[in-house]
């Protein structure tokens, strides 16, 4: 999965918006969910400081989370939280792609399928009658998937939640009209920054950092646990080759190796394959899915737990 597409060719971004101070329209900005907790749009309204020079410079049009205002389009920017995970899902992306000149997914659910995409390894009919009863009044897809695998990506935010740092670099570059700078790099190195002690090697926590895109802050490692992948596999990450020396460790059977890629991106390749190889959905099945109960739940409750941690901390707004 590209860590981010190239800006497609719908011109610049502020054409319909209203004129702000100098008299220049400002981009009108779109926020909008498919399925999902809503943890990336909290990250949004947790920019606090940043909101009131947000609004100087861009025309929030749609935003359930924070306003009761609606818009159906056009949209110059137009974020998406969530999987398509529904027929009326798959229907109303396609209308929203038509009403946006830049589409940027936001999140885990809609950059990889999200914790939902576990379900793509099981049968949806039996899951829909052990969850509610009566199941046919619910209509849902049998998977869950991205929403590029449905229309046309120009920017993707990765994470759950998303890291409000690389949401400020991407709203920024839109507006100089710039590409952003978004580092395709392991979690591992930002340890190395920040002079984290291994957990892998210090104490033999498994750690997907080697394989998964930084952008958290090492939130995890910092913590004294092991990276659950939530940014995904970065650009030719190897993960069946980590999968390999996990095995050969000897403390992990091959469905345990494959639960350990079975969280939030477990339907991003290179992690759905060592998934499916390793038959790591038969314990999340169990537990309801592997790394997601260890990681400490949803994506809106982790919003909240990032932005108190980086309060308490002092983590300036580059990350540091």
């Amino acid at each position: 999965m590209a860590a981010m597409a190239q800006k497609a060719d719908r011109g610049r971004p502020g054409e319909h918006g209203h004129a702000a101070r100098g008299g220049t329209p400002r981009p009108r900005v779109g926020v909008v969910k498919l399925a999902s907790c809503d943890g990336c749009q909290l990250t949004i309204l947790d920019l606090e400081d940043h909101l009131l020079e947000l609004s100087e410079h861009f025309e929030i049009v749609d935003f359930p989370e924070a306003s009761s205002a609606r818009s159906n389009g056009p949209y110059d920017v137009l974020f998406v939280e969530g999987s398509v995970s529904t027929p009326d899902h798959l229907r109303r992306i396609g209308e929203l792609r038509k009403q946006a000149r830049v589409l940027v997914t936001i999140g885990a659910c809609a950059t990889s399928g999200g914790i939902q995409a576990l379900r793509n390894w099981a049968d949806h009919d039996a899951y829909r009658a052990a969850v509610y009863p009566t199941p046919e009044y619910v209509e849902s897809l049998a998977r869950s998937t991205p929403i590029s695998e449905h229309v046309s990506v120009d920017f993707e935010l990765r994470g759950c939640p998303i890291s409000p740092e690389q949401l400020i670099e991407l709203l920024t570059a839109l507006v100089t009209g710039r590409r952003p700078q978004l580092r395709d790099e392991a979690v591992c190195m930002e340890c190395k920054r920040r002079g984290i002690v291994c957990v892998m090697s210090a104490q033999g926590i498994a750690c997907l950092g080697q394989v998964t895109q930084t952008g958290c802050g090492a939130i995890c490692p910092r913590m004294g646990r092991g990276c659950y992948g939530c940014f995904g596999p970065r650009e030719q990450a190897n993960a069946a080759g980590l999968a390999r020396w996990f095995q050969a460790s000897g403390e992990r059977s091959a469905e345990e190796v494959g639960q350990l890629f079975a969280g939030f991106t477990a339907y991003a390749e290179p992690f759905r394959s060592a998934i499916t190889d390793l038959g790591g959905t038969r314990g999340a099945r169990r537990s309801g899915g592997g790394g997601f109960i260890a990681a400490g739940g949803t994506g809106a409750g982790r919003a909240s737990y990032l932005a108190g941690t980086r309060r308490m901390e002092g983590i300036d707004d580059d990350g540091r």
